[in-house]
């Protein structure tokens, strides 16, 4: 499920009348009303099953606190820094790569972010710190937000073609998804071209 091997263990039991799920390590503990069928219970633990490995995720990559530090970091380019309490990284988040509440100091972010070059999750922290000051995007939040991050731009023109990739992604050819992989050893500056 999702890159990750589990094993299913599913008991049928009369008392339970919904199906309900545990994770144990790799270990998918699934208990289900005697009578459903097979093909109405896949559907159901597949959901459970994602939902499940989501959390256990997300308490993953929570538990470090690299993210807090960072982003205490990048607040003290602030003029006025900002207070940052709490980094939760989010496995929910769909729409949006962050969001800030000043009323818990706590910066929310997509847990793709991790994954990404560390100047793409500052210029997400800064931006969401920006909103602090400006809680919109006006010129001045622009301002503001450049200062204390000059990768914005950048960081935006990147995330812009991850978000193209990841909804056309499954529309590319075989042929066009696999070439997608075909720069990995290109590195600015080692004399390979980078077009």
């Amino acid at each position: 499920m999702d890159g990750t091997a589990l094993t299913l263990l599913v008991e049928r039991k009369k008392r339970v009348k919904n199906v309900n799920a545990r994770l144990e390590g790799s270990v998918l503990r699934v208990s289900a009303p005697p009578g459903m069928r097979d093909e109405d219970l896949a559907p159901v633990v597949e959901g459970l099953a994602r939902r499940l490995l989501r959390r256990a995720h997300a308490r993953k990559v929570n538990g470090e606190g690299e993210a807090l530090a960072l982003a205490r970091r990048v607040a003290g380019r602030f003029p006025e820094p900002p207070s940052v309490g709490r980094v939760l990284f989010s496995t929910a988040q769909r729409s949006r790569w962050g969001s800030y509440s000043p009323r818990t100091d706590t910066v929310r972010l997509n847990a793709a972010l991790r994954g990404m070059p560390r100047w793409v999750l500052e210029a997400v922290v800064a931006h969401e710190l920006a909103h602090a000051v400006h809680p919109d995007h006006s010129p001045s939040f622009w301002r503001l937000l450049r200062g204390a991050c000059p990768e914005t731009d950048r960081a935006i023109a990147f995330l812009d073609g991850v978000s193209w990739l990841a909804r056309h992604h499954a529309e590319l050819p075989p042929v066009e998804r696999e070439g997608l992989g075909m720069r990995e050893s290109a590195v600015p500056g080692d004399g390979t071209d980078p077009l």
